[in-house]
């Protein structure tokens, strides 16, 4: 399923091979939380803008719409009319953000929902039996994402957890694949990394799940407090013990200098809200660094955000116009602005992948990182 095509030092070019067809890595999946990109963006925009992976959050489509609608209409794909890959997370990064209307036990996770309060549960087989309705492409396996400083007795406690629940979610997952009633029978399962900040329970935790064998494997629980260089170090010492032969997705993350320095470690897939959101307020990602669109200056400014970029909005509009849009809390000011910051995600992973096959990455890592974090 997945086919490394060349490496550069720790930097990998693949291919990954699923039901829903080829994805080219490095990647970065496009967010969609609710089956839709914060910004009104359609699935044929997406395809405009060269994504190739839409992710979505299996807590929100739960309990609104409610993964069974969606499993009646014909799953994910068909519900959002996206044919490509689909990847959906577990719920688990909901143990995290909800911790103060959540309840952690052995059999998984009691939730009060943000939306009007009714009591929730969601354990491993719970939140397989959800991502089977959803039908998405990869689902991630239910783990509990915990704070970055968390001492070593609680990481301990809720590493050997998580392992357990992801036996569980495996052997789940095998069951439905074979229920005749499964819209996808080819679904994949991606286990997920943990372990704080601690050196040895990561690397642990990497060799405990790894013999598994499963289709691909998470870091998680970074991007959630912890500074760049304790990321990058968890990296160093985390990835050397992930099965080379399958894809590593660090999830959460994140600038583009962080996909670079990721890609670098050897990081295969890719997840944020940040091109998105900071596009709502206004914040914009360009070859020479990040402008803020709302700023004076760019008042009577003809220029397209980035002179150097070819995305649609680039081709067609002016910083002015966009400026004038966001001021006047125009929804086109939104569409716009978020459809050129996934584009430029989309087309840097590509930039990536070009530099990583042409064994140039090490250049375009040391031209890219600090000139891209700039803010102008």
């Amino acid at each position: 399923m997945f086919k490394i095509l060349n490496q550069e030092g720790r930097a990998r070019r693949g291919e990954f091979t699923t039901v829903h067809g080829t994805v080219q890595t490095p990647v970065f999946m496009n967010v969609g939380t609710s089956a839709a990109i914060k910004g009104a963006l359609s699935a044929e925009d997406l395809e405009q803008i060269g994504c190739q992976v839409e992710l979505s959050n299996t807590y929100h489509l739960h309990v609104r719409p409610g993964d069974n609608v969606i499993k009646t209409l014909g799953g994910i794909h068909k519900f959002m009319n996206w044919k490509k890959p689909i990847l959906t997370d577990s719920g688990g990064f909901q143990v995290f953000s909800l911790a103060k209307i959540r309840k952690i036990k052995e059999e998984g996770v009691f939730f009060s929902s943000h939306v009007d309060g009714r009591k929730i549960f969601m354990g491993p087989e719970e939140s397989m039996q959800i991502q089977s309705n959803l039908a998405s492409t990869i689902a991630m396996a239910f783990d509990e994402c915990m704070p970055a400083r968390s001492d070593i007795y609680y990481a301990k406690e809720s590493v050997a957890r998580t392992e357990r629940w992801l036996v569980r979610c495996r052997d789940k997952m095998n069951e439905l694949n074979k229920m005749p009633d499964t819209i996808n029978k080819e679904q994949m399962l991606f286990g997920i990394n943990q372990g704080g900040l601690f050196d040895e329970l990561r690397i642990e935790n990497m060799k405990t799940i790894a013999k598994l064998d499963l289709p691909g494997y998470a870091v998680g629980g970074l991007a959630v407090g912890e500074t760049h260089e304790e990321m990058y170090h968890i990296l160093d010492v985390t990835l050397p013990h992930a099965p080379e032969n399958k894809p590593r997705y660090l999830m959460g993350v994140g600038t583009p200098a962080n996909i670079i320095e990721a890609v670098y470690r050897g990081i295969d897939f890719f997840d944020c809200v940040m091109p998105s959101r900071n596009a709502r307020h206004g914040h914009l990602f360009t070859k020479n660094g990040v402008i803020n669109i709302n700023n004076q200056k760019y008042e009577l400014d003809p220029l397209p955000i980035d002179p150097e970029c070819d995305c649609p909005v680039c081709r067609n509009h002016s910083r002015a116009y966009i400026r004038h849009l966001q001021k006047a809390g125009e929804m086109l000011g939104m569409r716009l602005a978020v459809m050129h910051n996934l584009y430029f995600y989309n087309n840097l992973m590509k930039e990536i992948r070009e530099a990583i096959e042409e064994n140039r990455f090490a250049k375009f890592r040391e031209e890219n990182v600090e000139k891209l974090s700039k803010r102008i």
